[in-house]
């Protein structure tokens, strides 16, 4: 089986052999993996510069101005949104999570751990949430305190319609809470538009950068009023937020090498384009993905109104020849690391868009994709479980 093309070039400019069709950790450029190459004292005047550039700059993607900030903290992206959680929802609040997904269920197992009330408005994988029971909700239960909703839900790769979930929280006087972790830095979110307390992501997503640091951008006036409100010493975000606000400082030790990469990767952002040029780039990789996966006889699982520039979800063939594990391995000894699936509606794998990946790597990828179909035997044309 021949090598896929333009291996070499790619392995030059991200100085990695594979490649991660994830939706992160993701490929990131060889630069960003160079910054990490030095040692930083956190309580250095370099590093509490760098690290306040990284906070302002994450406010001014997001459209912020002086009414937000940005809170970092320690950890996974899962971390950012426990902190957040447990940081703007009083002991007493009452949390309203919009489901479509794992990481809408996620943050309902976090509520449960953190004993604070939460109830879920479900619907399907491939469903966006049901804006009218929202309304609803709202209107009947007033006890709920603030909403949580995923953008960018990466079960599937849908993209909810978060203007419209956030119009309808701020008409009935909560507070919204976007997990933005799959799309903020590529798909458009200003909160100048889209009124909301906070946007949570990491470090690891269209940012480009590698994991270990999550942040939360939040409404100053919003976590002024959060004193005392955490379960946890470590992820309380008002106590570093006012940390910040005495000394610049964190309050545990930073992952500065983290933190160093992640700065590489928010100037590698802004000299691409910003938020326009990394939706373009994502969007093109999308379109050729998901037009030569259709091409070879493989369906997506979202129709493409649906469809985020992000992860694209497809179902599994039905020939008894396609071996997920098989593929999952032939493709990565090729360099090409793609994803399982994680739905419960239908048996599927996902292949991601984001990262340092441009349209000649995602027709690389369709290559390797169609050569290891076609070792495998496999036809393509019907679904499993039909």
């Amino acid at each position: 089986m021949s090598t896929a093309p333009h291996a070499s070039q790619r392995a030059a400019r991200t100085g990695n052999d594979e490649f991660l069709l994830t939706p992160g950790p993701l490929t990131t450029s060889l630069t960003v993996k160079q910054a990490m190459l030095r040692d930083w004292g956190s309580r250095d005047k370099k590093f509490i510069a760098l690290n306040a550039r990284i906070r302002d700059k994450l406010v001014q993607i997001a459209g912020g101005g002086s009414d937000y900030t940005c809170v970092p903290v320690q950890g996974s992206g899962t971390f950012a949104i426990e902190a957040t959680l447990g940081t703007l929802l009083p002991r007493d609040g009452r949390l309203l999570v919009l489901v479509n997904g794992a990481y809408g269920e996620r943050m309902m197992k976090i509520a449960k751990y953190m004993g604070r009330s939460a109830i879920a408005l479900s619907c399907a994988e491939d469903r966006t949430p049901d804006l009218t029971s929202l309304e609803t909700l709202l209107a009947e239960d007033a006890a709920i305190t603030h909403v949580a909703a995923v953008h960018c839900e990466t079960t599937s790769g849908i993209l909810n319609p978060i203007r419209k979930i956030a119009d309808i929280v701020v008409k009935h006087g909560r507070g919204l809470i976007i997990d933005a972790m799959s799309a903020f830095g590529a798909i458009p979110l200003d909160v100048g538009e889209v009124t909301c307390d906070a946007v949570v992501a990491s470090s690891n997503k269209c940012l480009e950068g590698v994991p270990g640091m999550g942040y939360a951008i939040i409404r100053r006036s919003v976590l002024e009023g959060c004193e005392g409100n955490a379960h946890s010493l470590a992820l309380d975000l008002y106590d570093q937020w006012r940390g910040f606000e005495a000394n610049a400082q964190w309050r545990f030790t930073p992952p500065t090498h983290v933190l160093a990469a992640f700065d590489q990767a928010v100037a590698e952002f802004e000299e691409e384009g910003g938020v326009a040029a990394r939706n373009g780039r994502y969007s093109e990789n999308r379109r050729t993905l998901v037009a030569g996966m259709r091409e070879m006889g493989f369906e997506t699982l979202l129709p493409d109104e649906l469809q985020a520039p992000i992860i694209v979800t497809f179902h599994m063939p039905a020939d008894p020849k396609f071996d997920f594990a098989a593929f999952y391995d032939k493709l990565a000894a090729r360099g090409y690391v793609i994803y399982p699936g994680k739905l419960t509606v239908a048996p599927t794998f996902r292949i991601g868009c984001i990262g340092q990946l441009q349209k000649q790597d995602m027709e690389d990828a369709l290559a390797v994709i169609r050569e290891t179909v076609d070792e495998m035997g496999v036809k393509l044309g019907a679904l499993a479980g039909t």
